[in-house]
């Protein structure tokens, strides 16, 4: 074996690496709770094509119902499936960032399970409406409305990832993961009722199953949270209760019904979104009714309001839900951070 080479002098030491970058690479636990989290990921790992679609029979629903479910799993991945690039994005911020070894990879396992997500939304479509979202030609007016409605509802969905990109390196953890557990709170309670609802067994496999990740999810945020919000500064509170009510804002249109100050859509939009949500409705999907989808939302509002406000941090009036707090002026696109 060849000697070393020992240069006189002494070895020549690397170059400073410019940050953010992901090396130097290091695989630091400060949190043993999230790492039990990652690795209880890894043995309830799912594959949606093990799911019965084959039970899922469109000679079982109507025209209008097959339209309707195709609708609302449209609505859904204007959420699920904009989840694997958003947290695939936070995964790499998270690396650049030299956040520990447990959080990168309790995103990776999160952008993991939301493909799952988005392919359950791509499955259930393929059977019952070929060529949707919107690869298809309407052929009368109803289907005309569903079609332009999920056009505006991916229109809308391309401004949040554009304000989304812009947004996720100038966040602080503990603004970022406020928002996530925002979104993880609101699905969670979206799929445990949708879950108990639905008729048919393979929409409920779905929903239980995604559910549970939900869950998951959330206790990853929460336990980010727990260590990350003690010392917060009043700016910081201030901006997540800001966060708060922008949350709201995004995911009422899958948990509810959207209200002004982001949702660019025309005046024609609501009335059609609530004809197509009565089919999917009609067909068993499982879809609560609008006061039964309101008092689920101020449940999980509820919840959250409990939690933050354990560490001093204000939330935001909601007075579509009757619900008082601080006033949030008019939320700008660039500042929507929560994902399903």
């Amino acid at each position: 074996m060849a000697d070393l080479r020992i240069p006189d002098g002494g070895f020549w030491p690397a170059p400073e690496i410019p940050q953010p970058n992901i090396y130097p690479m290091e695989w630091r636990v400060d949190t043993e709770k999230l790492a039990e989290i990652y690795e209880k990921s890894k043995r309830v790992v799912w594959n949606p094509a093990d799911l019965p679609w084959d039970s899922l029979d469109p000679a079982d629903f109507t025209r209008e119902q097959r339209l309707g479910i195709m609708y609302w799993f449209s609505v859904l991945a204007n959420f699920d499936a904009s989840g694997p690039a958003v947290f695939a994005r936070a995964t790499i911020h998270a690396f650049e960032k030299h956040e520990e070894d447990p959080v990168r990879k309790c995103f990776f396992s999160i952008t993991r399970d939301e493909m799952n997500h988005e392919e359950c939304c791509q499955r259930a479509i393929a059977r019952l409406w070929p060529g949707g979202p919107l690869d298809w030609t309407p052929a009368d007016d109803l289907e005309r409305a569903a079609h332009n409605n999920i056009g505006w509802l991916y229109h809308n969905g391309g401004r949040y990832w554009n304000g989304y990109n812009a947004a996720v390196g100038r966040y602080t953890l503990p603004v970022l993961f406020t928002s996530f557990m925002m979104g993880e709170m609101a699905a969670s309670t979206l799929f445990r009722g949708m879950s108990s609802g639905t008729e048919h067994p393979v929409f409920r496999e779905v929903f239980q199953r995604i559910g549970r990740d939900e869950s998951r999810h959330l206790q990853i945020c929460m336990t980010i949270l727990e260590k990350e919000w003690p010392g917060l500064t009043d700016d910081v509170r201030s901006t997540i209760t800001r966060q708060l009510r922008a949350g709201f804002v995004f995911l009422s249109m899958i948990l509810w019904e959207p209200p002004e100050g982001f949702w660019d859509l025309p005046p024609y939009f609501m009335h059609n979104h609530r004809v197509l949500m009565d089919h999917a409705r009609d067909a068993g999907l499982g879809l609560l009714s609008y006061e039964e989808q309101a008092e689920n939302w101020r449940t999980a509002m509820a919840r959250v309001r409990a939690i933050v406000e354990r560490w001093g941090i204000e939330f935001p009036a909601i007075p579509e839900l009757d619900i008082d707090g601080v006033e949030v002026e008019v939320i700008d696109p660039e500042d929507i951070i929560p994902v399903f």
